[in-house]
């Protein structure tokens, strides 16, 4: 079983090609960060055309890496939500036609469920399990019960742990995406000289916060703009700022692993996912905290956590071995709850 995955929901154009036998045939990326720069941050319109001019060609290219032709094809995945919605449409949009014109299924892949089933694909990992989604748009804390099947847990009440990283890098005048700018200067700061706060440690529920952390952040780096911002100043509230995220993330799982583990006693693996947990320090933290409460953590290759068209591809396969396949009417979604009973705060995943 072969399945295409096409993924466009934020400003990165990528298609993949997977089997039924965790073999990726084909991982094609394109990011859009150059055309995106000047505006320390992604812009809907223009992710979307960019989307539309090269979507035809990556297919193509990606269809020659696997060195196969689009009758070898079992399906054709697409993430339909939640996303960004032009850019959303384009990828669907595309799948749509090729199952068409081919005769094959298509399906609509929830774009946070293909980040959570990204492990079961590099990991071959069993349900349940535990799984933090860090990204730019979302921080949830979810129980995987099954393929479409998840119990939240937490999300965050304002901003999303990628965004607070977006944020703060452009306060620094870092470049972007800011997770990876942040990453490479805090080695060489100091993460105690400046008491960021860890909003919503000390609760026992599981929810994020990181709209004050952010404007902490910024009253720090206003405090130091009369002096102008050198490199140590820089590297200091950055490594601060990674090192107060870390503290959040952990506490906030910790939470998380007693909750699972009433509801599941003998599970022992915790997943994370989405482009946040490609940050060293973040892996590491959680890491530490899993070898402490006697859990397995699973966190795909760097590659595999940031958008890509394999992890697509592959929620596609797990779907379509499950019957679970999508009429071409099905609409796209700029927002798509993993847990259709949980409750989100406004803007954390919203309505169907």
């Amino acid at each position: 079983m072969i399945v295409l995955g096409i993924e466009t929901s934020c400003d990165e154009t990528a298609i993949g090609l997977v089997t039924h036998k965790r073999e990726i045939l084909a991982n094609v990326v394109l990011s859009q960060l150059e055309e995106h720069r000047p505006f320390g941050g992604v812009v809907p319109e223009i992710a979307a055309r960019a989307h539309l001019d090269h979507i035809e060609g990556l297919v193509r290219r990606a269809m020659d890496e696997a060195g196969i032709g689009f009758e070898d094809l079992d399906a054709v995945a697409a993430t339909a939500g939640p996303g960004l919605i032009g850019g959303v449409m384009v990828g669907t949009t595309t799948a749509k036609a090729i199952a068409l014109v081919l005769g094959v299924p298509f399906v609509a892949v929830n774009h946070l469920e293909a980040h959570a089933l990204t492990a079961r694909l590099t990991d071959s990992i069993d349900f349940p399990f535990l799984v933090l989604l860090a990204t730019g748009g979302h921080c949830q804390l979810l129980i995987a019960d099954d393929v479409g099947a998840y119990q939240l847990l937490g999300t965050t009440l304002d901003d999303a742990v990628g965004e607070a990283f977006d944020k703060v890098a452009k306060m620094l005048g870092l470049g972007f995406p800011g997770g990876p700018e942040i990453e490479r200067i805090a080695p060489d700061g100091d993460a105690a000289r400046f008491a960021f706060p860890r909003p919503m440690t000390g609760r026992p529920d599981c929810d994020f916060s990181f709209s004050g952390l952010k404007t902490a952040v910024r009253h720090a780096v206003a405090a130091l703009s009369d002096a102008d911002l050198g490199h140590a100043d820089v590297a200091d509230v950055a490594a601060s700022f990674q090192a107060a995220v870390g503290d959040v993330l952990v506490e906030r799982c910790a939470n998380a692993i007693d909750l699972f583990r009433e509801r599941h006693a003998d599970a022992r693996t915790l997943v994370a996912a989405g482009g946040v947990t490609a940050n060293r320090t973040v892996r590491r933290r959680l890491g530490e905290l899993a070898d402490r409460r006697g859990m397995r953590l699973v966190v795909p290759p760097p590659g595999l956590c940031t958008d890509n068209g394999v992890m697509i591809a592959w929620a596609g396969v797990e779907r379509l071995q499950r019957g679970l396949t999508d009429e071409l009417d099905f609409k796209a979604r700029p927002r798509w709850p993993l847990d259709q009973r949980g409750v989100y705060a406004n803007g954390a995943a919203g309505p169907t």
